[in-house]
């Protein structure tokens, strides 16, 4: 039996709450599909989702030979990265969302510069291999990467692990000029009156570091495998806990490697 009971609102039994939520969640199937095949309520269907999806994304992100440890703050990633001499990838990601009704307070704020559509914005950090360490600092597109970060208090934790190192993106340059010796961005593009060999300089220099960059846009598209972040259809409200249980359940596959 895969259901308690015998009427259309019967309760869906533990095991099959957490299927339904894995299958929307790596699928995005509308809920009325699942209830179809289930044989209950589409309400039922959500109910189970409003459950188990909360728990999953409170798990946190395992770590390779971590016996049971879980980072659950950015605050954990930056003692674990200072206790085990791991270089921090950090890097932005953004997930197509519905657009905000007319009218409504605070509806540009969706509006990502970048991708000219209404995003919803992640930091995601891995370490050399890819391994989804963190996720999180969701917050909507229009605002800067850096400006997301560092409402987590990422400077703060630069200041309290002097020791940690992070490879970063453009979008993190100012961490750089804050931490130079702890975070490394791409130099600036020289100006137009920059001789050759400055240029050439500049281009070695940025796609070196775009190759170190490379573990975490890897981690990125590990996690835009599933189908709601590749473009997410449900309310708003729920994104941060679906990319973030999404995220968990990634890192678990990575810690093996």
């Amino acid at each position: 039996m895969r259901a308690e009971g015998g009427g259309p609102d019967h309760q869906l039994v533990f095991t099959d709450r957490v299927i339904v939520t894995l299958v929307i969640l790596r699928f995005q199937l509308p809920h009325a599909a699942l209830a179809v095949f289930y044989g209950v309520d589409r309400s039922t269907i959500t109910r189970a989702v409003h459950e188990i999806r909360p728990l999953l994304a409170a798990r946190g992100f395992a770590v390779p030979g971590g016996a049971g440890l879980r980072l659950r703050s950015l605050a954990d990633v930056f003692a674990y990265a200072a206790a085990t001499g791991v270089e921090l990838r950090i890097d932005g990601t953004e997930t197509q969302i519905r657009r905000p009704r007319a009218n409504r307070p605070g509806r540009r704020a969706f509006v990502s510069g970048k991708r000219k559509q209404n995003t919803k914005k992640t930091t995601v950090i891995s370490d050399d291999a890819g391994r989804t360490l963190w996720t999180g600092a969701i917050c909507p597109g229009r605002m800067h990467d850096q400006t997301a970060v560092k409402s987590e208090g990422i400077g703060d934790l630069f200041v309290q692990y002097p020791q940690v190192r992070a490879q970063v993106d453009a979008g993190y340059r100012g961490l750089a000029k804050d931490f130079p010796e702890q975070v490394t961005a791409p130099p600036k593009k020289p100006g137009k009156n920059a001789s050759s060999d400055e240029v050439a300089a500049w281009e070695e220099a940025r796609k070196a570091q775009s190759s170190r960059l490379i573990p975490v846009e890897h981690a990125n598209a590990e996690h835009k495998q599933w189908r709601p972040l590749q473009r997410y259809i449900g309310r708003r409200e729920y994104y941060d806990q679906t990319h973030q249980a999404i995220a968990c359940l990634v890192s678990d596959r990575t810690a093996m490697r």
